[in-house]
């Protein structure tokens, strides 16, 4: 028995004389994966010397300012409006990304721009901050009261008044009956 207590007595002091050991440290975590600011069922509202110029809303917002970007998904919607603060069009997609330093909007996965007489339809579509302009090299498909254009490449003013589409592939006149 005293033999147990020798040994036990000796394992006990060998083990609290034994060196620590440090865990290994992760170096491949990235701060830039996460973002700084979220919120969820968000509204926001652009302004321009004290006049609405757009409001956003999305269902989740993540700011990285590392990347110079912010994510927008579970649906997006922006409404813009004229210099009289009237809306005049309104932007929806499933999701989107904002480019912080230039404000420019990229709006991605089924995409729908609408005014009160012209709707687009395409898969990606970047509004212009600073031209306010509406632009996307992907197909786009445009209804208006009168024909049906298709095709690839589109630039709009954002009110959808003076749009062209850059390679047209179908064309067809519409009923204005229905």
């Amino acid at each position: 028995m005293k033999v147990f207590y020798l040994f036990l007595i000796i394992l006990i002091i060998t083990a609290c004389k034994t060196e620590r050991l440090k865990p290994p440290i992760d170096y491949s975590f990235k701060d830039e994966n996460i973002p700084i600011q979220e919120s969820w069922n968000s509204r926001v509202i652009f302004s321009d010397s004290g006049k609405i110029k757009a409001i956003l809303n999305a269902g989740h917002i993540q700011v990285f300012p590392q990347r110079n970007e912010t994510l927008l998904d579970d649906g997006l919607k922006v409404d813009f409006f004229d210099m009289n603060e009237v809306k005049t069009t309104t932007l929806t997609s499933k999701r989107g990304r904002v480019d912080d330093l230039t404000s420019d909007l990229y709006a991605i996965d089924s995409v729908v721009v609408f005014s009160d007489s012209v709707t687009i339809f395409t898969e990606l579509i970047k509004w212009k901050n600073d031209e306010r302009k509406i632009v996307s090299d992907k197909f786009v498909t445009i209804l208006s009261p009168t024909e049906k254009i298709q095709g690839y490449g589109f630039e709009s003013d954002q009110s959808l008044k003076n749009y062209v589409i850059f390679n047209i592939t179908y064309v067809t006149r519409r009923d204005t009956a229905q």
